[in-house]
């Protein structure tokens, strides 16, 4: 048996969000909202910082680690 849930004082605009998402997705603004808590239910990805950090390395991002090294290539090439 299902459990009834309520949000209250939704702002309008967001309400209206949703309802343009249901209307794309082909569904009432019900079976919106409960394709979204399902799917973000089911997305239990939790990441340990190692495969952060090899994330980080693949998209050549840089980390606060290197931030003299920023700031000093940042300040050279002026």
């Amino acid at each position: 048996m299902g459990v009834n849930l309520s949000i209250k004082n939704t702002p309008e605009g967001v309400v209206k969000s949703l309802k343009a998402r249901a209307v794309r997705h082909h569904r009432s603004l019900q079976g919106e909202l409960m394709a979204i808590l399902e799917a973000v239910a089911h997305e239990e990805t939790l990441l340990d910082p190692a495969t952060v950090m090899s994330e980080i390395q693949r998209l050549g991002l840089r980390t606060p680690a290197e931030s003299a090294a920023m700031i000093r290539e940042d300040r050279d090439a002026r």
